[in-house]
């Protein structure tokens, strides 16, 4: 028997799950949270990181590891390894000015074939750029750009600033496909990193992670082998086993809807992002701002628990009556209206019962997750089979309502942690590696 251990460093919190490569069963797991706030010290993701793997049991009889982690997060460090600044998260949006400059400058269209994607304020690109024009002392410090997760897999093989064993090393920075595709500067369909842009961003370049390959690995000081480790999606792919024609619909506070796909996509508009996968595959991805929190707000209104809330959704027929939610409660990224509000359509006195309003709030959401599908569709995408997890996905209404909606299968994995058991599937296959 061999034990491997997989890590999800989300937003919210730190996930450690440690596997049994025989039976591929979790064995231990633990658990650590993170502070609140969309600009935060990665200091306190690694003191996370060493509670969780503490309370899973340690690495002590684990044979390999690998880190899932949140993607896009900005995390600078100086040539010393210290970093520079708070990390500006994924949900920062202060550099969305930043995302509309770089798009006048290059043009749409130029670089989505040059990246995969159109940047907008969540991407790595926008957060240099902002840097840049906002703190420019800070940023001629940087020395070395890194995300969450190839920050955190850098200080666990035991690199870091001053009185870290193996010292600052920067070029001991590793990071995936994935996670590297969701940066702005890395291709792809090219494999390279596009260093125009990166110091079109933050105005001189810098070390960045080595890009490692779904069989490559390297090791920690105890000799195990590290995965490259993987952004959070395409960590949740390899959790959930998706291959290609598979779509994963995750159902959070937030929407996500990728596919494995074996050719790259571009897309000028920005609706899709292209992304690649953890496996060398490719990730095309579409995401919602308004998902689980469309059915939390309607069962609030209607005075019920979410059970509640499926019974009456499922007492009444496709179509809710005519009545009709449009659920931008928060504007909307996927179509991109981030203004818009929500709207309540088809009102009748016959229509507007609470059977129908439970109904409509369960089809509105889930119409919105189905563009997200339309939209990887229209680039030839190819979709057989559509796996629902997230919180929204154990919703017995919706798990009922959304083959009808998103107009393809759906199947509904058991609830687990997905992204920590991919980064413990990636750690596997690399102890299997040659």
């Amino acid at each position: 028997m061999s034990l491997v251990l997989g890590v999800d460093s989300s937003t919210q919190s730190c996930k450690v799950v440690v596997v049994d490569t025989d039976t591929g069963l979790v064995v231990r797991e633990g658990r650590a949270p993170h502070p609140d706030g969309t600009s935060v010290d990665p200091e306190a993701w690694w003191e996370a990181l060493q509670a969780a793997i503490a309370q899973a049991g340690g690495l002590d009889d684990v044979a390999a590891w690998a880190i899932g982690g949140q993607q896009h997060g900005l995390v600078a460090l100086d040539a010393d390894g210290v970093v520079v600044r708070d990390a500006l998260l994924w949900n920062d949006t202060r550099s969305a000015g930043a995302a509309e400059a770089l798009v006048a400058e290059f043009g749409a269209e130029a670089l989505a074939k040059r990246t995969g994607s159109v940047p907008v304020a969540s991407f790595t690109i926008t957060k240099l750029r902002w840097l840049r024009d906002h703190e420019p002392a800070n940023a001629g410090r940087v020395a070395a750009v890194a995300l969450p997760h190839d920050w955190l897999t850098w200080r666990l093989r035991g690199f870091g600033p001053a009185g870290s064993p193996g010292g600052p090393n920067l070029e001991e920075l590793i990071t995936d496909r994935s996670d590297a595709s969701g940066t702005g500067y890395w291709s792809p369909a090219t494999g390279e990193y596009d260093r125009e842009l990166l110091v079109a961003a933050l105005g001189h370049d810098v070390v960045l992670p080595r890009v490692l390959g779904p069989d490559d690995y390297v090791p920690d000081p105890m000799g195990r082998r590290v995965g490259p480790g993987a952004g959070d999606n395409a960590a949740a792919g390899l959790g959930v086993g998706a291959g290609v024609g598979d779509v994963v619909v995750s159902i959070g506070t937030s929407g996500t809807v990728f596919a494995v796909s074996e050719s790259p996509v571009v897309d000028p508009t920005g609706t899709v992002a292209g992304f690649a996968s953890a496996d060398g595959h490719f990730l095309p991805l579409v995401c919602t701002l308004n998902a689980a929190r469309v059915l939390d707000v309607i069962a609030r209104l209607l005075g019920v628990d979410h059970d509640g809330l499926s019974r009456l959704a499922l007492a009444t027929p496709h179509g809710a009556g005519g009545l009709r939610l449009v659920p931008y409660f928060e504007g909307e990224r996927t179509p991109n209206l981030p203004d818009a509000t929500a709207e309540l359509h088809g009102m009748t006195l016959a229509s507007t019962t609470r059977e129908n309003l439970a109904r409509a709030a369960v089809e509105g959401m889930l119409s919105g997750l189905a563009a997200g599908v339309d939209a990887l569709r229209e680039h030839d995408v190819p979709i057989h089979r559509a796996l629902l997890i997230g919180g929204g996905a154990q919703s017995d209404a919706v798990r009922e309502i959304a083959p009808t909606v998103l107009g393809v299968p759906v199947e509904v994995p058991t609830p687990a942690e997905y992204v920590a058991l991919g980064a413990a599937r990636q750690a596997a296959h690399v102890l299997r590696a040659g």
